[in-house]
């Protein structure tokens, strides 16, 4: 369960704090949206650590407690370096809010606002291990494959599982700037879904990421085929063959995915 849904669930029966970074300057922890939502005996999700989050967690249980006016929003200024002893030594201004049932569908909506879509075609052994790895991250993943039954029973909260047969018929409905990772149980499906893909970026230019598992030598062989079909140099160029960052030699599932992850964590921070 990611922790958005997490606290979507507690908030069903009990109030808490929402901690979220308002604005930073300098060198701080976590980035302007990060969250944590504050229980009277529990945390989801984190604002950084270190003395800040111990003080911010402080704080909140004492707007929890309070009956009176402290529970109104509030703003407040922490000045890493000389208020609280921490070498990073920048700013950051985080807003307070109590939150109860009521309040759950509001918060879903703003904390899932800024979910980057994803589409995962295959549910083999790589494409399994992905979903457990990334959908803990901020990221709405659409799982999509062609054969009956291949999903697991139960998925996380953020991932939508798709039947679609042909599997590439799935690529027109994507959410506009999905990035999309491709692993069939075929070469024939992931030649079919590349040049959907490819033919989408041609009409509409909207998927920023467009990876392929798989060696040099099928991108090779896929390059040429796909070349035959009439996409130039340039669109080809869009796609990621390889996936994954570089040096890592593991062909465990769960090694792709964590690589396979770290290189679409390096495409969000160049976006």
């Amino acid at each position: 369960m990611n922790a958005l849904a997490e606290l979507m669930v507690q908030l069903k029966t009990r109030p808490a704090v929402l901690v979220s970074v308002q604005s930073a300057r300098g060198s701080v922890p976590r980035e302007v949206g990060a969250w944590m939502a504050v229980f009277v005996d529990t945390v989801v999700d984190t604002i950084g650590g270190g003395r800040l989050e111990l003080d911010a967690l402080a704080h909140a249980r004492a707007m929890l407690r309070s009956a009176g006016t402290d529970r109104d929003a509030q703003t407040l200024l922490y000045r890493l370096g000389p208020g609280l002893g921490q070498c990073c030594g920048g700013e950051v201004q985080l807003h307070y809010e109590v939150l109860t049932a009521a309040d759950a569908p509001d918060v879903r909506s703003r904390l899932a606002r800024h979910d980057v879509p994803l589409a995962l075609f295959g549910g083999g052994h790589v494409g399994r291990a992905l979903v457990q790895v990334l959908s803990s991250l901020s990221l709405s993943i659409h799982w999509i494959d062609s054969r009956d039954e291949i999903f697991p029973a139960l998925v996380p909260d953020m991932v939508h599982a798709e039947h679609s047969d042909p599997v590439q018929a799935a690529v027109p409905g994507l959410a506009s700037g999905s990035q999309v990772l491709i692993m069939s149980f075929s070469h024939a499906e992931d030649l079919d879904i590349v040049a959907a893909c490819l033919q989408r970026q041609r009409e509409r230019r909207d998927l920023p990421y467009i990876g392929l598992i798989g060696s040099k030598t099928k991108w090779a062989s896929f390059r040429s085929r796909l070349a035959a079909r009439g996409f130039l140099d340039a669109e080809l160029d869009q796609v990621t063959c390889p996936i994954g960052i570089p040096g890592i030699a593991d062909k465990r599932p769960e090694a792709i995915a964590i690589a396979v992850a770290a290189q679409l964590l390096l495409l969000q921070k160049t976006a």
